[in-house]
């Protein structure tokens, strides 16, 4: 079994190398986001022209999210077993930027439905490898730093690719053409990822920190802290069946629909950066916050006027920044470097189970009854609030606590 190099236990390299690194993974993200964000944002209408209802887009979102998160347990074992953690993001990230534009020539829902997946299959090979890369970067920077600098520019691509389809949807009239532009910014990511590979083909040389010890299991806060996030993934609607939601009830034009999932992109962006920086003073206490504002989304979307979904989308977007930052950054701390990509791995197969399952049960709560709907939403985020509240205490109570230590370790040492 071969691993990656040990981290180092002398100084960084100098001239800000580790925020290189994260910048670079960063532009990444920008250049993945634009493309597969941009798709995001019209699947569910460009469904729904193919001959299906909301029962079959939330389930083949839904789908697409349980492989997306419940196939990382196995490519993050892969990548800590092997240490390959760069072949094995390349080739998600390959998997992904390719089946994106092949949207534009399906011609029936299945087809389109088997490219929805099969991108989502490609973000699970290249997300745990990568994250646990940037774990690397955080003793220099801070866990809530890394983490939310990287989704801000993961949600400023996230936003820019919406926008880029609206344009093409309003000037051509069809979805197909916004597809199709988005292999554009799909082979820059491929490019910029090559360069930062190049430049820093072992990420562990970043590592300044006293990181917590490598064990044979899991500690059981990180079970705890699962299920209580598991209540959220069960809450969180995808953003299809929103899509869906708004252009059957004509709540905004068929054109504003991806502006409208920019405008979640643009806060998910501010908020990532937020609370990175409110993770890194406050630790958990920031996804709990986090979790308050969320879970008011479901109301305002799919119960308020136009004024009121925007309210309700930008919430969304709060909660998405959070999941893929700071929700992150509380795992980095309790899990030795070793096993990071593992642990991120199977912390998303069970927050993808959950997200699965919630997905089936609010496509059949939308043909039920909006109100169920979103009483069921509230309801699972309202009570993920004393599982976390109780991770808190108990991360809180531990010697050596990492969940919200500073940025100089566990314990605020450095080698």
């Amino acid at each position: 079994m071969t691993h990656a190099p040990a981290p180092r236990t002398g100084p960084a390299r100098p001239g800000g190398s580790a925020f290189r690194f994260v910048l670079l993974l960063g532009v990444v993200s920008l250049f993945a986001d634009m493309t597969y964000e941009g798709a995001r944002s019209i699947t569910g209408p460009f469904l729904g022209t193919l001959g299906a209802g909301a029962a079959v887009i939330s389930i083949v979102a839904g789908l697409g999210e349980l492989l997306g998160y419940a196939l990382r347990f196995a490519f993050g074992y892969a990548a800590d077993r092997t240490g390959r953690y760069w072949p094995i993001a390349l080739a998600g990230y390959t998997v992904q930027m390719t089946v994106v534009p092949l949207l534009a020539l399906v011609g029936n829902w299945p087809a389109a439905a088997v490219l929805i997946v099969a991108e989502r299959t490609g973000r699970a090979m290249r997300n745990p490898p990568r994250d646990a890369m940037l774990a690397h970067a955080t003793g220099e920077l801070g866990r809530g730093w890394v983490f939310g600098l990287r989704e801000a520019l993961d949600a400023a691509g996230g936003m820019v690719g919406p926008l880029l389809v609206a344009l093409v949807v309003s000037l051509h009239g069809g979805y197909r053409g916004g597809f199709a532009v988005l292999a554009v910014p799909a082979v820059l990511t491929l490019v910029v990822l090559a360069v930062a590979w190049r430049q820093y083909p072992h990420p562990g040389e970043l590592d300044v920190t006293k990181a917590p010890p490598d064990q044979q299991g899991l500690p059981r806060v990180f079970w705890l802290y699962l299920s209580g996030m598991a209540l959220v993934a069960l809450a969180y609607a995808d953003y299809p069946l929103i899509a869906f939601h708004l252009g059957q009830t004509h709540v905004v034009a068929k054109a504003w629909v991806p502006v409208l999932y920019a405008v979640a992109m643009a806060s998910e962006a501010v908020a990532a950066l937020v609370l990175g920086r409110a993770f890194d003073r406050s630790g958990l206490l920031t996804v709990v916050a986090a979790t308050v504002l969320t879970a008011c989304f479901a109301p305002l979307v799919f119960l308020g006027n136009a004024v009121l979904a925007v309210i309700g989308v930008v919430l969304w977007g709060v909660g998405t920044a959070a999941q893929e930052s700071v929700v992150k950054a509380v795992i980095t701390g309790m899990v030795g470097s070793r096993r990071r990509a593992f642990a991120y791995g199977l912390f998303d197969t069970g927050f993808g189970v959950c997200w699965f399952l919630g997905s089936i049960a609010l496509g059949l709560l939308y043909g039920y009854s909006l109100t169920a709907l979103v009483a069921f939403s509230v309801a699972a985020q309202l009570a993920a609030l004393p599982v976390l509240l109780a991770t808190w205490r108990k991360l809180e109570g531990q010697h050596g606590d990492h969940a919200s230590a500073p940025p100089g370790g566990a314990d605020g040492a450095t080698a």
